[in-house]
């Protein structure tokens, strides 16, 4: 078995030495012709035969512009080899990297909830409102990352209308004020079958719209003449005149290449990240921007020279929304060969595209051969490491002579060792090989940023690339604050026998160069949430307990100043001012196996005025174990002002032979338990209602007040749904996306998905004053399309 084992072991090394032979390579090329859609849509290659220029295997980084098809076909054609090459060499080895081997791994962290957590802008955003042009009323708007910039969503309102999107319907309500408020308009865009609106800006007069459709295109095919169906993704934008509330008319209809990602809105422009798949790399499909049978874009590619895993278009678009339906002004757009873009950040001036970086294309070979002479060679005797060394420095020899007189000698090595030898040297052997793929796997698992300038006139300009250890949990990891740029990122990845996890914080430039650093925060824990506010990052990490971090960033070396340790976790945090700061999450408990069981939803109120020691002030608890509340994952969910004492919470309770906790309003238990443990109290909903024998379900809004001296006080709820004898499940009305509350002048409102919008009053929450059905009808919206 032992030699059969070391046999294992000899045909593995060899491997590296097979790689090593196929070195930088040129792929012969070929020349391409641009082959356009018969719909006047994308369009493919098409490749001949040349040798004409290839691109090298470099890793300077720099960004370039392919200058024609047939330079992006050859680069992409010798990616192929490269893959094909290294698969083969894979294959004839019979080495196989499985989990034991080296797996990067990503994505967001169990429990957390990888969609998102804490906004991090610099200044509060959440009790941002605004004045109509009326001068008469304050209003709330969408709770963003950044001030003056836009985030969409799937309601909008401006002081008087309220503007909502529902599967292919728009509605748009006279909402102000409350008593007469009525549906003006309820009317469907024509989309395809099974889509739906996904979210919207809004800007004066004008409505941009998002939806996903999945067309069919027509490509002809390398030597072929029938055009072929593919089936891929646009991203439509609609621009939509609201002025006239009973006639709106859509002004633009535009199709972008590839899945929506994200967008953001700053002045009278849309930002829209879009990513396509090349679908074949021989023979790739384009992006492209159309409307109607127009083509408005074709976007200059972009590449960088070292070769990434994988291959897609991330599109950045930007959309002058007050732009004429025939002026091509209207749209800039922008394409960069790369990894997929997964997480955003917008400021004013600069787009963020963040992705987790994946191995590039010489990772096994250089890892195997760096593993063989760093770490596995080291351990055999010097007279073995100098007469194996010689064998590879033999240029007279070709590879497979190379490892046929390397796998001789270490056969014959271990057939004359004693067995306990070898068991020790293959302990050995094993215990350094995992120690050096928990280094690997540490330095390859990274995060990798783009920084692209966006005008104020829409121009898009590629700036910098940057990496960072780790993975982000989403866009409010990062931040941006002057000329730098801040980012909190989980590290997490595994050896033979221990898993690595902790957290770090990074400060970088302006050309995205690491300035600063602090590395390995809370040991076996991960970033559930963070807020940067300036010059500090409050980061919440999680395992067992909810360790509430306060994080220095006055200079370029970010340090600890103070932390916190409490039950649960926080998924969100949000500033109440300079020295208080909001978390929303969970509370927990221990269960009878050690191990921690979710309970209800928990707001708590942190005084940070003394950094080195931030204090719990209290703490308030809604339901139990079946509570949540899409503010958990979703920060648009939230509604807090601070000048109108206002943090309204979307909660939905789901409990099985227990009454639903319904508080009556001031309602407010302080816990000694908790002043004890976090120097503050603790507020817990008490239970009102009666016993039911079948399920209880509950979903509506709670609001509570915040003092900073004494914490939370419960306003108020109001209810949009619960179980009762005659209804024990709960249906949601098709295509509404989820809950909203706002406030326009005194009123408070409240969207859920049940399609009901309810006004109450702002001073009393209890007080409905009206409410309106959604329905689910509506007329259509005719777009009149632009001349070709």
């Amino acid at each position: 078995m032992l030699l059969m084992a070391g046999g294992g072991i000899a045909t593995a090394i060899g491997f590296v030495f097979f790689l090593s032979s196929l070195g930088a390579f040129v792929t012969p090329g070929s020349p391409s012709t641009l082959i356009p859609s018969t719909q006047g849509g994308p369009s493919v290659f098409s490749s001949g035969n040349s040798s004409e220029s290839t691109f090298a295997l470099a890793s300077t980084q720099t960004l370039k512009k392919f200058s024609s098809m047939e330079e992006l076909q050859k680069f992409l054609e010798q990616s192929i080899v490269t893959r094909e090459r290294l698969a083969m060499a894979i294959q004839e080895s019979g080495t196989f990297y499985g989990a034991g081997g080296f797996q990067l791994l990503e994505g967001a962290p169990s429990g957390a909830g990888a969609l998102s957590s804490a906004p991090s802008a610099s200044t509060p955003q959440a009790d941002k409102s605004a004045v109509p042009a009326s001068g008469d009323l304050g209003y709330s708007t969408t709770n963003v990352q950044v001030a003056n910039v836009d985030e969409p969503d799937f309601l909008k309102n401006d002081g008087k209308y309220v503007y909502i999107l529902s599967g292919d319907k728009v509605t748009i309500l006279d909402a102000y004020p409350a008593q007469n408020a009525s549906i003006i308009m309820k009317a469907g865009i024509d989309i395809p079958q099974g889509q739906t609106l996904q979210n919207m800006f809004l800007n004066k007069d004008r409505l941009v719209i998002f939806y996903q459709d999945y067309s069919q295109d027509y490509v002809i095919s390398q030597y072929d003449y029938v055009p072929q169906p593919v089936y891929s993704p646009k991203t439509h934008i609609i621009v939509m005149d609201v002025s006239d509330k009973q006639d709106p008319k859509i002004m633009h209809d535009f199709k972008i290449s590839g899945n929506y990602n994200n967008a953001r809105m700053i002045g009278n422009y849309a930002y829209v990240v879009t990513n396509s798949d090349l679908y074949d790399y021989r023979n790739p499909i384009v992006p492209y921007v159309m409307e109607s049978s127009r083509l408005v874009a074709r976007p200059d590619i972009y590449y960088f020279d070292n070769p990434e895993q994988s291959y897609s278009f991330t599109t950045v678009t930007s959309v002058n929304i007050l732009g004429h339906a025939t002026d091509n002004s209207t749209i800039v757009s922008k394409s960069f060969l790369m990894d997929p873009s997964s997480t955003i950040y917008a400021s004013e001036n600069s787009l963020y595209i963040t992705y987790q970086k994946y191995m590039p294309y010489d990772y096994y070979q250089s890892s195997s051969k760096d593993k063989f002479f760093n770490v596995i060679l080291p351990l055999f005797p010097k007279s073995i490491q100098n007469e194996v060394k010689a064998i590879n420095n033999d240029d007279t020899l070709s590879p497979s002579q190379k490892w046929d007189k390397t796998s001789s000698l270490l056969e014959d090595y271990y057939n004359h060792l004693p067995e306990s030898e070898k068991t020790q040297l293959f302990d050995k052997i094993g215990n350094a090989l995992a120690d050096y793929d928990a280094k690997i796997q540490k330095e390859t698992q990274k995060t990798v940023i783009h920084k692209i300038a966006i005008g104020k006139n829409g121009t898009i300009d590629y700036l910098s690339k940057g990496e960072v250890p780790g993975r982000l949990l989403n866009q409010f990891s990062m931040d941006e604050n002057g000329s730098k740029f801040r980012l909190a990122t989980t590290s997490e990845y595994f050896s033979q026998y221990r898993n690595y996890r902790y957290n770090n914080v990074y400060v970088l430039d302006q050309n995205l160069k690491t300035i600063g650093s602090l590395e390995q925060i809370a040991p076996d824990e991960q970033i559930y949430s963070a807020r940067f506010m300036e010059d500090r990052l409050y980061l919440v990490t999680f395992r067992q307990v909810d360790p509430f971090f306060v994080i220095d960033l006055s200079t370029d070396q970010p340090r600890v100043l103070g932390k916190l340790k409490l039950p649960g976790f926080s998924n969100y945090l949000h500033p109440y001012d300079q020295t208080h700061i909001i978390g929303i999450g969970r509370e927990t408990n221990e269960n009878q196996f050690g191990g921690v069981q979710q309970e209800g939803i928990k707001v708590a109120l942190f005084d940070v005025s003394d950094v080195e020691n931030p204090v719990a002030i209290d703490t308030y608890t809604i339901g139990g174990t079946g509570t949540d509340s899409e503010v958990l994952y979703d920060h648009k969910a939230l509604l807090f002002d601070k000048g109108k004492n206002i943090l309204s919470l979307p909660i939905t309770i789901a409990q099985y032979g227990e009454p639903v906790p319904l508080p009556a309003e001031g309602d407010k238990a302080l816990s000694d338990s908790a002043n004890a443990s976090s120097g503050g109290g603790s507020s817990t909903a008490p239970d009102i209602m009666p016993p039911r024998p079948f399920p209880n379900f509950w979903r509506g809004f709670y609001v509570l007040g915040i003092d900073p001296q004494h914490g939370f006080t419960l306003k108020g709820t109001v209810e949009h749904f619960k179980s009762s004898s005659d209804s024990n499940g709960f249906y949601p009305q098709y295509g509404i996306q989820g809950s909203r509350s706002f406030y326009i002048g005194s009123v408070f409102y409240t969207v859920s998905i049940n399609g009901m919008i309810k006004m109450n009053s702002l001073e009393q929450i209890d007080h409905e004053i009206n409410s309106i059905d959604l329905g689910v009808s509506g007329g259509v919206i005719i777009y009149e399309k632009p001349q070709s």
